[in-house]
């Protein structure tokens, strides 16, 4: 066999292995399917986080109940501010006075849970109807707000603040 016969056969060797390996394959795309997840009650359930407080949601259709920790939105939470971040996600969908919510919410300040349950009420309905999804994504409900408090440094009071500096 001559050179050219082998870098022939070699060649053809190699392109039957590249072929027969998923090396050289079609890019396919794959969407995501987001399906719709609702209990035996009829509720979706999801959890929201923000700074330190964890928020756990059950939202189904019903009257536009909002009850925090078994008491009323009205009392659990009294600036009027504050429940307006807990409406966004319904106003953003124009479906406020639709769902009946409960959620559970530990650890932070009002404000952290206030944002927490927006987050698990954005999450929750999503998981009630998917088709909601492109509304909570442009509004930005279905990210989690990473920012938590910066830690404090040592030879400093805290994050960045120093002592009081004296040159004489």
């Amino acid at each position: 066999m001559s050179t050219e016969e082998i870098m022939d056969v070699s060649l053809e060797n190699l392109e039957s292995n590249l072929n027969s390996s998923n090396l050289i394959s079609d890019p396919i795309e794959e969407q995501i399917v987001y399906v719709k997840k609702i209990d035996s009650f009829g509720r979706s359930y999801a959890t929201g986080k923000r700074k330190n407080a964890i928020a756990r949601v059950w939202v189904k259709a019903g009257k536009g109940s909002i009850i925090v920790n078994g008491r009323n939105c009205d009392k659990f939470f009294a600036r009027p501010v504050l429940r307006m971040v807990l409406e966004q996600p319904l106003v953003a969908l124009e479906k406020k006075g639709q769902f009946d919510i409960v959620c559970t919410v530990s650890g932070g300040g009002l404000s952290g849970q206030a944002g927490a349950i927006r987050h698990g009420i954005s999450k929750a309905l999503l998981n009630y109807d998917p088709d909601n999804r492109k509304v909570l994504k442009s509004g930005g409900f279905l990210t989690r707000d990473s920012r938590v408090v910066e830690r404090k440094k040592y030879g400093r009071a805290k994050a960045r603040k120093s002592f009081q500096f004296s040159k004489r």
